[in-house]
């Protein structure tokens, strides 16, 4: 049996997610939602015909699932306007990044929560989640979590000690993707193809390279080393980013967006 859902939160990531469960199937009724802006919550019920409402407390009212969708330094405005409202017979999955689900324990009792970081490929289906387990969570509630967040994309289960990481690989990752994508663009203007069709190479590029990663058995070193022949032009491509750092750098990225996740979970 479906659980019935409210978002509270609809922007980029909430939106995405009510978008996916009309799509696997939950009719609009079992899916609800708040945001803060009265015009935003009638388009998107005009849009999605499910009850988007300015009034979190009203939207959570009977749902099995309160997905908390909000921005990081919006979760302590929005715990005061649910404290109360949200009972153990719930479950909340928090998507904000950094914050810890002892946050919302200490607001909210015993009531179960469940971290969560998707990434913004949910926004066409192909998301990646990782969930971890508040203090008041067994298996049946990561289950519940699970099956809405599969809605987007994979779902895997792992400690909150490490949400951190997977912050800033899978939820930060798409960003190194599309910075690869910006300069390989521009390299490509800068050796003479027009702007149109440099975009096509590269887009299907990095399409079809994922691809190979998620449909072969190949692991992304075996990937790399078929594509790169002895003298040839990957490996002088290579070349110059073993010779630059590259991996390094994307290293020190990984740890910079790891730290910040921290940081945002401290102050909060």
């Amino acid at each position: 049996m479906r659980p019935t859902v409210a978002v509270l939160g609809i922007g980029a990531m909430g939106e995405a997610l009510v978008a996916g469960l009309l799509g696997a199937g939950w009719q609009p009724h079992e899916v609800s939602g708040a945001t803060r802006r009265a015009e935003r919550a009638r388009v998107l019920a005009e849009e999605y015909r499910c009850a988007i409402t300015t009034d979190p407390r009203g939207a959570v009212d009977g749902r099995d699932v309160v997905v908390v969708a909000v921005k990081p330094r919006d979760v302590a405005t929005l715990l005061e306007q649910i404290t109360g409202a949200i009972h153990p017979g719930q479950v909340l999955v928090s998507l904000a990044a950094g914050v810890p689900t002892a946050t919302f324990e200490s607001a909210l009792g015993t009531v179960p929560v469940v971290r969560a970081m998707p990434n913004t490929p949910a926004l066409v289906g192909e998301g990646v989640t990782g969930i971890a387990a508040g203090r008041y969570v067994d298996d049946v509630h990561l289950e519940r979590a699970a099956t809405v967040l599969e809605a987007v994309g994979l779902v895997r289960r792992l400690d909150e000690s490490l949400l951190d990481a997977v912050t800033a690989v899978s939820g930060t990752g798409p960003a190194y993707v599309f910075v690869l994508a910006e300069a390989l663009i521009e390299a490509a203007i800068r050796e003479g193809l027009p702007r149109d069709i440099a975009e096509i190479f590269v887009h299907q590029t990095v399409r079809g390279a994922g691809h190979l990663l998620t449909d072969t058995d190949l692991s992304a070193a075996e990937l790399r080393a078929q594509v790169t022949s002895p003298g040839g032009t990957t490996a002088a491509a290579m070349h110059v980013l073993e010779e630059h750092g590259f991996r390094a750098l994307v290293e020190d990225a990984v740890r910079a967006a790891a730290a910040r996740s921290r940081e945002l979970g401290s102050t909060e």
